[in-house]
């Protein structure tokens, strides 16, 4: 029922034209500028994308309600540390209207890694995130890399394969 509320949500928010085309572009392999866009994160600091060029950026779209998004957190936290010395970040971002059970799950499962809340939706909007969880990895150029949607175990090595591409440029 959740997944059809947001994704009924999803497809009622107006996408902007630069946006989906970016994201349509990444998806077929073309060079796509990743929409900018600055949240809230659980420490209480704000980020801004923009401001990260230089490091291959991985965005984590998720919800606590998501089982494949919680199956998928301590995987994301590995990767978190052992590329954060490298320039490569990873950022969840949730998607709930109501950030509350996703504090209450991210205080019994710690990661290191920063979580942002997009209660509005605006980014996932941009990000035109239809499935839960999206990731969406960036290069240190401010492209989208890749576009994974969904997950199974064994995903987070397509996420690896792609920062080790990105690091090799």
């Amino acid at each position: 029922m959740k997944t059809l509320l947001l994704g009924l949500l999803l497809t009622v928010l107006p996408l902007s034209a630069q946006s989906a085309s970016a994201i349509n572009n990444a998806s077929a392999g073309q060079r796509a500028v990743a929409p900018d866009f600055t949240l809230k994160a659980l420490s209480g600091v704000n980020l801004r994308l923009a401001e990260q060029r230089g490091d291959i950026i991985v965005l984590n779209f998720w919800a606590s309600w998501c089982g494949p998004c919680i199956q998928e957190m301590p995987e994301l936290d590995k990767l978190a540390r052992k590329y954060q010395p490298l320039g490569v970040q990873i950022w969840g971002v949730n998607v709930e209207a109501d950030s509350s059970a996703a504090q209450k799950y991210l205080s019994k499962t710690r990661v290191e890694f920063p979580i942002l809340f997009d209660t509005e939706n605006s980014v996932s909007e941009s990000y035109q995130v239809q499935a839960m969880p999206t990731t969406v990895i960036i290069n240190k150029d401010g492209d989208v890399h890749s576009v994974h949607r969904g997950y199974k175990p064994g995903y987070e090595q397509k996420y690896e394969n792609d920062i080790k591409t990105l690091l090799r440029n």
